[in-house]
């Protein structure tokens, strides 16, 4: 039995959901963190922006991605049951739909036909999903994996900022804060290069440029706020 090759496209759906959801969580928590001390609240007051931010990203992340997820998934839908319709109403016009696409990837007209025959007798709705509508079980949309890979991996970032900033001296609440949140975002970034295949140091270079940059905007704005304040 030929060995089963494991591709990086099968990680696509959880893999992009647990990146988001990580990096806003350490981006989106060390800012509101940096920000709320720029604008000098106190030790406590700033713990609780933080645990409040954690909350509602985590079920923002979550409500987006369901959302945004079963959007996909209502419209795989529909186009399964016009193709279910189409199958039932006319048989012979999806047999030549279908050889026509395998004619246009490269097959001669008979083989198009029997590969068509053969396929369509095993599975005719699963056979034009995958190659007429490109829906495959690897890569359909599954709204409840989106929803609960984003905010469990939202949660997990924001833990590492407010970490920091319990434990963090007053004087070097931001070295602390800041500094472990761009080292996990840099590993995360890396992480997430590997995983998908792609060059590590693209991957956590990326990733700092943005959430120095966001950090930094807020963390002026709290000044801001604090000295018109």
């Amino acid at each position: 039995m030929p060995r089963k090759e494991l591709h990086r496209t099968q990680r696509t759906g959880w893999l992009r959901a647990a990146v988001l959801g990580a990096n806003d969580g350490i981006v989106s928590t060390a800012s509101l963190l940096l920000g709320v001390a720029a604008a000098h609240a106190s030790h406590s007051g700033i713990l609780a922006a933080g645990v409040s931010g954690l909350v509602a990203g985590a079920v923002a992340m979550a409500a987006g991605e369901y959302v945004s997820v079963s959007s996909q998934a209502d419209t795989e839908r529909a186009d399964l049951a016009l193709e279910r319709a189409g199958l039932a109403a006319d048989e012979a016009f999806e047999h030549a739909e279908l050889a026509a696409i395998y004619v246009a990837r490269g097959l001669d007209n008979e083989l198009a036909k029997e590969v068509a025959d053969q396929l369509m007798a095993f599975d005719a709705l699963g056979a034009h999903a995958r190659d007429e509508l490109g829906i495959s079980e690897t890569l359909k949309a599954r709204p409840l994996q989106a929803a609960f890979a984003s905010a469990a991996s939202f949660v997990t970032g924001a833990a590492m900022p407010l970490v920091a900033a319990a434990l963090a001296p007053p004087s070097q609440f931001v070295l602390w804060v800041g500094g472990m949140s761009l080292l996990v975002l840099a590993l995360l970034g890396a992480l997430a290069a590997r995983v998908g295949g792609a060059r590590v140091s693209v991957g956590a270079a990326r990733v700092l440029v943005w959430g120095t940059l966001a950090m930094a905007l807020t963390t002026a704005a709290g000044a801001l706020f604090g000295a018109v304040g």
